[in-house]
């Protein structure tokens, strides 16, 4: 087994709103691909601790912690400052999944620090441990009113964002080792066809 060059764990966060009534929201991908990547790699779990389902594992080289904070949307900073905390783990190795309305639907991108941009589970995290972690920016295009965009979020794909989301979702998932390697770029490229 090759060397693990990062001993200390990564912490990813699935940003979404817990319960049947939300979990194909646009504003769950975050769940959506946390709970990916923990059958992808068949990570142990879930334990429910800090009001979040947590998993663990390794994902690639690096031994991985994945947790889906059920507090709502824009509480999830009291669960990743908990987790944080009781993991030892520094903002530098957190990683964020989640929605991002500037960006068309099925396209991510990768981001280390950076504000918040009216995303309230952003804003709740930076509350705890400010703004220095990692952000993968999932994609969900923007409803071109921002007066509509609570609504837009807070409802299911369309049927053609599913059809994007369709590809985008294995490639994230199966290529997730590459952003954990700090290979950004190549991550992107071949998520981003």
């Amino acid at each position: 087994m090759p060397y693990n060059l990062y001993p200390m764990p990564s912490l990813i966060i699935g940003l979404g709103n817990p319960g049947a009534a939300y979990a194909r929201n646009r504003h769950n991908i975050g769940f959506i691909l946390a709970e990916g990547l923990a059958a992808r790699y068949r990570l142990s779990g879930p334990k429910q601790k800090f009001s979040a389902e947590v998993y663990t594992g390794r994902i690639g080289n690096h031994d991985a912690i994945v947790a889906l904070p059920q507090t709502f949307m824009n509480l999830s900073g009291d669960a990743v400052g908990n987790l944080a905390r009781f993991y030892k783990i520094p903002p530098a190795q957190i990683r964020v999944l989640h929605d991002e309305l500037d960006l068309p639907p099925g396209k991510i991108k990768t981001k280390l620090g950076g504000g918040a941009a009216g995303h309230n589970g952003l804003k709740s995290i930076d509350g705890h441990i400010g703004q220095d972690y990692h952000r993968l920016r999932f994609g969900i295009g923007h409803p071109g009113d921002k007066n509509l965009v609570s609504d837009y979020v807070l409802h299911d794909f369309a049927k053609s964002e599913l059809d994007l989301a369709a590809k985008t979702i294995p490639a994230i998932i199966d290529n997730f080792a590459l952003w954990l390697d700090g290979n950004d770029k190549e991550f992107i490229e071949k998520v981003n066809i």
